[in-house]
């Protein structure tokens, strides 16, 4: 699935491409100029047939640096810049007029340099006029060459871009072709063609071609055919390695054959068939197996994600739907209280309280996370509620220490009401001396949380004196979801008081 995401941006995002190209182009250009220290030059045995000094910087090694980095600016700025415009006929005058004169410019560097690569030749000619015009000729006609080759290199680019945006439908008739294959090979035709471009040399793009093609072409049909059908054997990776031990050993005669018109040397032909063979039984064939193998790996760990997740959330969304009806129920319990007491102006002031909680929690409580200040907005309406029902009781003593957060901080909605419920069901009694004293402090990126309160013995017709709530139970599986290693929860408990402290990296 990943390798199918990364390959459908590459398909729909140009910028994908361009990395591709860029950092392959530059690769080739790097690679071009490493050869460049091995001090062997073509041309030195022309020199020395013409009776001329060669010097191995001046006659080879500065003229073809030049060569080489024009090169390369070129075909980034005309496969970047120029042909997009051009394509998407944008300032079509005035791109076409850049493409002339960068067949100009390379044209005149190209004779520069020639004159000093090819200095052999002013020996051939009678006068030094005719040696720079058929020079400058020869130079013109190689870059009108390599234009031809950059439209060539245009035609396969967006033939390839083609098949990769089509590749589903030609993956449902041949299943061999797959995406990451077209990718490959799509790859494969334009480091081909760069390596012709710069003329590194005949036997290293002959060589490069045929190897690279071969362990394509053998990575496609071992990774999608032949391992699936080895993982039902008793010893896969043995009847895997036999396989394609007989199909490297089979193509040695036709790699040879096909190398040697391209080569036009036999013993090359025959011992880069070796090669090839050699390289493509101890590096790619198992190098396909640890992909192969490595991916499997990773698709069982996906699922097993996948279900994960999809676990999480549904505890999650459960615990979510407890928590809303719980609190409904004490806050409308509280309401039924304030009425009894017959004061209409308290009622109301209730009544607003309770809708602007609704209203929160309608509205943000089903997100992720919210901005902790209406968290702790919604904490104060609580306890103001709350207090409505309390206040007129000289027994109950209620402290709070909640500090203002005026920074951008964000918590998961409702973690902090279901100490407080408990606290006001469990600590507060009409009858009995109570208390609860509640603390919030934020310093830096965590949340220091307290609530404090007095318990009181069940009577015995209470209703829920055996039965334990769901609320601390439902934020303890919040907390463990959703901050995870981030979070301390400490609870004290004895016949008298009860005590949370939490401790919050937010």
């Amino acid at each position: 699935m990943k390798n199918d995401l990364t390959i459908q941006n590459y398909i729909a995002e140009p910028i994908h491409r361009n990395k591709v190209e860029f950092w392959a182009a530059t690769t080739i250009y790097v690679f071009a100029l490493f050869s460049l220290s091995t001090e062997i030059s073509p041309n030195q045995s022309f020199f020395e047939e013409a009776g001329i000094v060669y010097r191995y910087f001046e006659h080879y090694f500065w003229p073809q640096l030049v060569r080489f980095t024009v090169l390369y600016l070129a075909f980034l700025f005309m496969n970047f810049v120029v042909v997009p415009r051009l394509i998407r006929k944008e300032k079509v005058w005035q791109n076409i007029f850049m493409t002339l004169m960068t067949f100009v410019v390379l044209g005149i560097i190209f004779g520069i340099t020639d004159t000093y690569t090819k200095a052999y030749l002013f020996n051939r000619f009678s006068s030094e006029d005719q040696t720079y015009e058929f020079i400058f000729q020869k130079s013109f006609h190689y870059t009108f060459w390599l234009l031809l080759m950059l439209g060539f290199y245009i035609v396969i680019k967006y033939s390839g871009i083609y098949l990769l945006a089509d590749s589903a439908t030609l993956q449902s008739k041949y299943r061999i072709i797959t995406r990451d294959g077209l990718m490959a090979f799509v790859v494969w035709m334009v480091s081909v063609f760069l390596f012709l471009i710069i003329n590194i040399g005949e036997e290293i793009t002959v060589g490069w071609a045929i190897l690279s093609l071969s362990a394509i072409i053998l990575y496609c049909y071992a990774y999608y055919t032949l391992i699936p059908k080895a993982l039902s054997k008793k010893k896969p990776f043995r009847f895997y390695a036999l396989i394609c031990a007989l199909i490297v050993a089979a193509s040695y005669f036709p790699v040879a054959l096909i190398s040697m018109p391209l080569t036009q040397d036999e013993d090359f032909a025959f011992g880069f068939s070796m090669f090839n063979a050699v390289f493509q039984l101890f590096i790619t064939v198992p190098l396909i197996w640890v992909l192969f193998k490595r991916q499997m790996k990773g698709k069982e760990e996906l699922y097993v994600l996948k279900n994960e997740l999809g676990r999480s959330n549904a505890n999650l969304d459960f615990l979510r739907s407890q928590i809303n009806p719980h609190f409904l129920f004490n806050a409308l319990n509280t309401l039924y209280g304030t009425a009894l007491q017959e004061n209409s102006e308290r009622t109301a002031q209730g009544i607003q309280m309770l809708g602007d909680m609704m209203r929160f929690m309608l509205h943000e409580n089903h997100q992720q996370k919210i901005l902790l200040s209406r968290e702790i907005e919604y904490v104060r309406n609580y306890i103001d509620l709350q207090l409505l029902r309390t206040s007129s009781s000289l027994n109950i003593a209620i402290e709070t220490k909640i500090e203002e957060v005026v920074d951008n901080k964000y918590i998961a909605p409702m973690l902090l009401i279901p100490f407080l419920e408990n606290a006001f069901k469990h600590g507060i009694s009409l009858k009995k001396k109570s208390w609860i004293r509640v603390s919030l402090h934020s310093d830096k990126n965590k949340l220091y949380f307290d609530v404090y309160n007095s318990t009181h013995t069940k009577q015995e017709h209470d209703p829920e004196k055996n039965t334990s709530g769901i609320g601390l139970q439902n934020v303890q599986q919040r907390l463990n979801l959703l901050y995870p290693n981030k979070h301390e929860l400490i609870i004290r408990e004895t016949p008298e008081e009860y005590f949370v402290h939490l401790t919050l990296q937010l």
